[in-house]
């Protein structure tokens, strides 16, 4: 049963606006993209794509806040990356979706979870295959957004890989103390890496 309720937004589309920000984009290009794209909504606590299976569409968040997480060897739950846009975020638009699936049709090593009630634009990848395929500025303008999403991953996973626990909780109070505000100790927790024990302990330690 599906929890997704479409609407078609021929008059805005957020998605187009961001990309006119970081690109350049002709009345045509925005055009096909606007043709190829559509709002949805998903309730909270929904599973947006799931790990194990082909990732087909890429979401552009509007409202609402979502994670991706994974499981790691010994059945850990892992919070890959937070995804919502507010101004004091310095990681905003990234796409919801696993981009490696996405991009080469196999099973998703990633879930994508509704925090919130959210607002977003669904990108098929067919239809973006198609856009990519006939427009030079829209290939253009996506590269800038997966060059974007490479260097987070690269951080994230840079940041996972070599860092301690206490040190990956001081990057993250350095360039993103908003989450702390945002979203529970459970999610936190899993976002470093960490049980939430280990995160308290770490914050009383810290402040002292």
């Amino acid at each position: 049963m599906s929890h997704n309720n479409s609407v078609t937004q021929p008059m805005q589309n957020p998605f187009t606006d961001y990309l006119r920000s970081i690109a350049h984009l002709d009345a045509e290009s925005i055009s096909m993209i606007e043709e190829r794209t559509r709002e949805v909504f998903f309730p909270k606590g929904h599973i947006i794509s799931a790990a194990g299976t082909v990732s087909r569409n890429a979401y552009f968040l509007i409202e609402g806040e979502a994670r991706s997480f994974y499981t790691n060897f010994s059945g850990k739950t892992i919070t890959w990356t937070f995804h919502f846009n507010r101004p004091v975020s310095n990681i905003k638009n990234l796409l919801i979706v696993d981009y490696k699936s996405f991009l080469n049709g196999q099973p998703a090593s990633l879930t994508n979870e509704t925090l919130s009630d959210i607002r977003a634009i669904q990108i098929r990848k067919s239809d973006l295959d198609y856009t990519l395929e006939h427009s030079l500025l829209c290939e253009r303008a996506m590269r800038k957004v997966s060059d974007q999403s490479f260097i987070v991953a690269y951080d994230r996973a840079f940041t996972l890989l070599t860092m301690s626990a206490t040190e990956r909780y001081q990057k993250m109070l350095q360039e993103e103390p908003h989450l702390l505000e945002m979203f529970s100790n459970q999610y936190i927790a899993s976002y470093l890496g960490i049980t939430p024990q280990s995160m308290s302990r770490i914050r009383r330690n810290y402040i002292s």
